[in-house]
């Protein structure tokens, strides 16, 4: 098992670095510029971090072997406030399996983006969020999470690589991933529908919506942000949504001056912007910007209620970039569609990369993504995965889209030999 060089640790930085920068056209000025070196560095079998990285990125790395060691015994699946929910046997989720020989479907400059914001994240706050350094369900499977982080480190050289050499990737042929990964496949486990074989595979998107920075006749409902300086004390967690639109925060109300209004839409696009996490508004005066989720009310999120009844309400902040996960809003990973699944990272894990099996029209057909973003309907969920799939107008320009994808999938998680 060799170690990472230097020139090829250097390139791995320089190219993250560039294209984090540039997540638009400049992706084949930053494959010019490693082409070259990708020549000269051909992808090596085994790749690991140096002993003094792995160090840095890697802070809760020993005892890894002693979680696998546990991992035999029935595994504690646990909610987004890390209380314990409920024991699954591993063994009857994972298990050893294998690509059938059809071509991975993905973009290769996207993937290559998430990929790399994604180990960017562990890199830069693996100590300020542990959560990422669970294990979780994969430990029954021997998975650490420095294996995690290999296959991530090898994917990225990988398409680095050949993208570099303007050359379909490799991680596109069944075989090479068969050769070079294992396998695992994923049996969904729904407490609530037991006979579910197959994982569902819902779709998320980014709308654009029409809105205003003041408030108007059409756009009088806000998203707001919250001021640092006044959301130390959490006043905000003793609000609904419906508290919220009922105008605490407007002049006039308690709470007036304790937050910002961001923007106004109308009611839908509220709903959207809340559901989605992220939102593309077209304000009046010609500009474009997108907002993201940012912190809640801390109130939960309840499977099956309507959206306008929940009672968990989303802060907001502007971006620069659809967001992903992250344990707060300046650290959340930009993510792409296409390439990128909302799941739960707490018992499936952050990073994990996820190729899912359908059938379309009798022909096999395969998606590759990785999971860099979750959400309150993922915490927990063994049995779904949300794909993001692009930016859309409307509710019905999406659903156009999401009709020819498939409702349910076979998944197999991927890594590194």
């Amino acid at each position: 098992m060799g170690t990472l060089s230097s020139q090829k640790i250097r390139l791995i930085v320089g190219f993250s670095a560039a294209l984090l920068v540039s997540l638009g056209g400049n992706f084949l000025y930053t494959y010019s510029k490693t082409a070259s070196l990708a020549q000269e560095h051909p992808v090596q079998q085994e790749i690991t971090l140096a002993a003094s990285l792995e160090n840095v990125l890697l802070p809760s790395a020993t005892g890894s072997k002693q979680k696998i060691a546990q991992a035999s015994a029935p595994y504690k699946v646990i909610d987004e406030a890390q209380d314990y929910k409920f024991s699954v046997n591993p063994s009857q989720i994972f298990s050893p399996g294998k690509l059938p020989t059809t071509k991975v479907n993905f973009n290769q400059a996207d993937l290559l983006t998430v990929l790399i914001n994604t180990r960017k994240y562990y890199q830069d706050y693996s100590k300020q969020d542990p959560s990422i350094s669970r294990t979780g369900l994969l430990a029954a499977q021997g998975v650490t999470v420095q294996d995690v982080l290999k296959t991530l480190d090898f994917m990225i050289v990988v398409l680095g690589e050949d993208i570099g050499n303007n050359r379909e990737t490799r991680l596109q042929d069944p075989n090479f991933i068969n050769e070079n990964f294992r396998v695992i496949k994923w049996t969904p486990h729904n407490p609530r529908k037991p006979e579910q074989k197959k994982l569902r595979l819902t779709k998320y998107a980014v709308f654009t919506h029409p809105g205003s920075r003041k408030k108007t006749s059409n756009y009088n409902v806000p998203i707001y942000s919250l001021k640092d300086n006044l959301a130390v004390d959490k006043f905000y967690t003793k609000y609904t949504k419906q508290d919220v639109l009922s105008g605490i925060y407007e002049p006039g109300g308690k709470e007036f001056g304790k937050v910002e209004p961001l923007a106004y839409l109308d009611r839908n696009g509220l709903e959207d912007a809340l559901m989605e996490g992220t939102v593309l508004i077209n304000f009046t005066d010609g500009t474009q910007k997108f907002f993201n989720v940012d912190r809640n009310n801390e109130m939960p999120y309840v499977k099956g209620l309507g959206g306008r009844s929940q009672k968990r309400y989303w802060y907001f902040r502007q971006v620069d970039a659809i967001k992903g996960y992250g344990y707060k809003i300046d650290a959340k990973i930009s993510i792409k569609p296409g390439v990128t699944f909302a799941g739960d990272v707490l018992n499936i894990g952050l990073g994990r990369v996820i190729v899912i099996e359908s059938t379309k029209g009798g022909r096999k057909q395969l998606q590759m993504a990785v999971i860099a973003d979750t959400g309150g309907a993922f915490l927990p969920n063994l049995y779904q995965l949300d794909f993001l799939s692009g930016i859309f107008q409307n509710k019905k320009e999406f659903q156009q889209y999401a009709n020819k994808l498939p409702e349910y999938v076979t998944p197999y998680i991927l890594v590194k030999k």
